[in-house]
């Protein structure tokens, strides 16, 4: 099979986001029937039919809707290239991409790579940050998405490499008048009586409090999911559930505004974070920059 072109891909795409051939037309300045015929040869040398024609426009196949989301990743690596090479012609002579986990990127992440790229050594470095739930954080460095991930230790990390970062403390933090309230610590077994807001369920923090409650015979039980502890504790702050967060992140927010925390009695509360890539030999100078002075901070 031949290369499949990006202007195929990308038509390909258009069609599917609008559902019609003429719209998608109209969107690339190209007549719709041109696009029909570069999806009719696509789908020959798939040699696998990608869209239904329907009376008033078009939808994927089951195997159309796989190519979808290869296509959608091709074009947005395909854009990050071009992104990069054009950050030459600025001046720039390092681009690191870092996938990141919530809690890191709730903790000090972000002032660290600030710090890192203020310094005049690394003036000519650019730095990219996206925010992973942590598995999605090593599968995204192991599969070269990005150079350098920054994840709990808690996370099977594989193949990868790693050296220490930062840590935070886990603890719970409850609304005023709330029965735990007068505590200054508690076992995560005596938060079970109570409703939960949670991360998502596949983030390695959910997952070890599920993991955590059932040991102990409970269940933990979720009233409210949200993305990140700001919300977390916003959510809290309404007295909606109680919740456990990094007691770093609770501090920065303003936590004593409405809310108490109180310490988690666990060895598991105090959480190790690593950076991790594929292969610290075979890392961009810029990148080995930046992932040695992140380690750097591990002892902070």
């Amino acid at each position: 099979m031949r290369d499949l072109d990006l202007t195929t891909l990308r038509l390909f795409v258009a069609v599917c986001e609008t559902g019609n051939m003429a719209r998608a037309g109209e969107q690339a300045n190209i007549v719709g029937s041109a696009i029909s015929k570069r999806l009719a040869q696509l789908e020959d040398r798939l040699r696998t039919p990608l869209l239904v024609r329907k009376r008033h426009g078009v939808m994927p196949t089951a195997a159309g809707q796989t190519l979808l989301e290869h296509a959608r990743g091709m074009l947005d690596g395909a854009a990050r290239i071009e992104r990069d090479m054009e950050s030459y012609l600025t001046g720039a002579r390092g681009q690191v991409r870092i996938l990141a986990s919530i809690s890191t990127m709730a903790g000090s992440l972000a002032n660290d790579v600030a710090s890192f790229l203020k310094m005049p050594a690394h003036r000519t470095i650019q730095v990219d940050l996206e925010e992973r739930l942590s598995p999605e954080v090593v599968a995204g460095v192991r599969d070269g998405l990005a150079s350098v991930g920054v994840c709990w230790d808690a996370v099977d990390l594989g193949s990868l490499q790693s050296r220490p970062y930062r840590r935070d403390h886990l603890c719970i933090v409850v609304p005023r008048g709330h029965p735990l309230a007068s505590r200054k610590t508690v076992r995560f077994e005596q938060t079970l009586d109570y409703e939960h807001v949670s991360l998502p369920i596949s983030s390695a923090l959910q997952v070890m409090l599920q993991r955590a409650a059932a040991l102990s015979g409970r269940t933990l039980i979720h009233r409210i999911i949200v993305s990140n502890f700001e919300a977390a504790l916003g959510v809290v702050r309404a007295g909606l559930a109680i919740g456990v967060v990094s007691r770093e992140v609770a501090e920065r927010q303003g936590a004593s505004n409405g809310l108490h925390v109180i310490s988690l009695a666990e060895a598991w509360a105090v959480r190790h974070f690593v950076i991790c890539f594929r292969d610290e030999q075979g890392l961009s100078v810029a990148a080995s920059l930046l992932s040695q002075y992140l380690g750097k901070r591990a002892d902070l």
